[in-house]
């Protein structure tokens, strides 16, 4: 008996594939949404429900204006004409608000999920963390699904939509089906035969038709169509790394043409556009033959019961109007059975939204877990009690698994200023995104004080105003416009100080050393106690520098802290009067690099 495992094991990846669906379908009708978020599924039941009635009557309705015509009962035509406007009325009003509520739900949904989504995405610094564990050791198995963003913006929105649209029109096949299979039973006959000298009698002989019709349908339409599915899943991710390379040459811009990159860049694009349209060629292909099918199990339904029902309607058995009943019924009945037939195109998609959605979910599980174990064996803490950085047996290392430096203990008071040296790639940005608690690949004890900041090599600023982008993260009217402006006059930007309402892309509009100053002037108006900056004057000249640091130095003195670099140049060193350096250690050491520990 091979088939069985093979059914079995199909039953199971269906069953499984169920039980996902409904673990990203439960939050939000649990959720403090809930009762209107169910009020409106329950509303579009009724509507659904209303509709199906309405093609009851209307079905009933052929029955008795086509008799009328056939025996030529003008007062009764004129009756029906009349039953037929107010029966088309309601049936307008019920599909009208039954849009809008079905609307009015995908939206509220897709709202929810994605502020939902939103929150894990961005808390416990998730959005980077996972990126980072975007491969595997080995670099090549992708270990944190591709393109978050796209998951968040576009499969949301999607899963949204189908799940609605899909269940809702699964229940109005159902109904539908129950409601008709009576009338389309009643009034299709049994069906008489002789085989083989015994005479046959089959009941409702147009039911089991449309029951042999559409389950041949189904399976044909299957096996057509299931290549779609895998070929969706593909091309949304496709689509997404197409416009993620768009996005990534917009930031770039500047860079991008100094070096006369366009054409570089243009491969690329092309090459990831093939990708896209390869993929969605394929699909339309699939989709082609599946059109070709459907479209013939379509027509075909339309004379299927006529042919059927001929024989009895010639021989005087029923009449025309009853003829167009079975034919109406037949076409509800054929219509329900041919849900998954009509809709296959609409589940391959929502089968591959699923997916993506699911393997996202499973991987904030996973990063959950993470944390929790990386919890164990990695602490940073930092309250009103700390008043200096500590580390005890502090181990960092790199995404491959390769260990850095192991066994920092270090120390750093107030009054302290610490300068960070050693080669290019030694793990000293490593550090500091240890120190501030973001690092993943690390273990170890560190306790940092409350108030620090850090001065990234690339410092963020958001589109918007001038004020906004100063003020990051905290919210502009936090700050007077004197205290902006003096902050801008300190860190050497005075000509920005009229401009503190202008919107615009600052990461671009400004150069290297204009958003070096301007993340200087975020410290100068912020005022911490701690600085951690790494590389923050690296784009100035000598006497900007020398500024700026001085008034670093007198910021975190008065404010009782202490400032840690990384830099290079020894102008800088000046500066400090502790040292931290880097220095490489033998092939087969238990790690790359050591710290020594030393004054300036």
């Amino acid at each position: 008996m091979p088939p069985i495992p093979k059914l079995s094991g199909k039953f199971n990846a269906f069953k499984d594939f169920c039980t996902k669906a409904w673990a990203l379908t439960r939050p939000y009708f649990q959720s403090e949404d809930r009762w209107k978020a169910r009020g409106l599924l329950l509303a579009i039941v009724l509507l659904n429900l209303g509709a199906v009635y309405m093609l009851v009557l209307i079905n009933e309705w052929n029955r008795v204006f086509y008799d009328a015509l056939q025996n030529k009962d003008q007062p009764v035509f004129w009756v029906q004409l009349g039953r037929f406007t107010y029966l088309a009325f309601a049936f307008i009003i019920i599909a009208v608000y039954r849009f809008y509520l079905t609307q009015l739900l995908e939206i509220r949904w897709r709202a929810w999920m994605t502020a939902h989504y939103l929150q894990r995405w961005l808390a416990n610094h998730a959005f980077y963390k996972m990126e980072l564990a975007r491969y595997a050791e080995s670099g090549a198995t992708p270990a944190t699904p591709d393109n978050p963003d796209q998951r968040i913006q576009e499969d949301l929105n999607l899963f949204a939509t189908y799940t609605v649209s899909l269940s809702m029109g699964l229940l109005n096949a159902v109904v539908t089906l129950l409601s008709f299979v009576g009338i389309l039973w009643s009034l299709s006959g049994p069906f008489d035969f002789t085989l083989g000298g015994s005479r046959f009698n089959i009941p409702g002989f147009m039911v089991w038709m449309a029951v042999l019709y559409c389950a041949v349908g189904s399976i044909i339409t299957h096996y057509i169509g299931r290549p779609q599915i895998r070929l969706n899943f593909l091309q949304q991710r496709y689509e997404a790394d197409f416009r993620h390379h768009l996005v990534r040459v917009r930031e770039y811009s500047e860079s991008i043409a100094l070096d006369k990159g366009e054409s570089v860049e243009r491969v690329q694009l092309d090459k990831r556009f093939a990708t896209v349209l390869g993929n969605y060629l394929t699909l339309i292909k699939k989709q082609k033959n599946l059109i070709w099918f459907t479209n013939f199990f379509g027509q075909a339904a339309v004379v299927f019961p006529f042919i059927v029902a001929a024989p009895r309607f010639f021989s005087g058995a029923i009449q025309l109007g009853q003829l167009m009943q079975i034919s109406s019924a037949f076409g509800r009945v054929q219509d329900s059975l041919s849900w998954f037939v009509d809709n296959y195109s609409s589940l391959a998609a929502w089968r591959a939204t699923t997916d993506r959605l699911t393997s996202f979910e499973e991987s904030f599980k996973a990063f959950t877990q993470s944390q929790q174990a990386q919890a164990a064996i990695n602490s940073v803490a930092s309250d009103d009690s700390v008043s200096a950085l500590d580390t005890r047996d502090l181990t960092l290392a790199l995404p491959t698994g390769a260990v850095l430096l192991a066994g920092l203990s270090l120390h750093a008071e107030a009054g302290d200023s610490v300068l960070v040296k050693g080669p290019s790639g030694s793990g000293k940005s490593t550090l500091f995104r240890a120190l501030a608690g973001i690092w993943p690949f690390s273990r170890g004890r560190t306790r940092l004080p409350p108030d620090a900041m850090f001065i990234p090599q690339r410092p963020y600023f958001p589109n918007g105003t001038l004020r906004d982008a100063l003020a990051y993260p905290q919210p502009a009217s936090s700050y007077s416009d004197a205290a902006l402006r003096q902050a801008l006059d300190d860190a050497l930007l005075p000509q920005l100080g009229h401009r503190l309402d202008d919107e615009d892309a600052w990461s671009q509009k400004l150069s290297g050393g204009e958003q070096q100053r301007l993340a200087i002037a975020r410290v100068l108006l912020k005022k911490p106690a701690w600085l951690f900056a790494d590389e923050a004057t690296s784009a100035l000249d000598e006497a900007a520098e020398k500024t700026l640091y001085e008034r670093l130095l007198a910021n975190v003195q008065q404010a009782g802290g202490a400032i840690i670099s990384i830099a290079h140049r020894p102008a800088v060193a000046a500066f400090h009067n502790k040292r931290w350096e880097l220095e490489k250690l033998p092939e087969g050491s238990s790690a790359l690099y050591r710290l020594k520990e030393m004054r300036a």
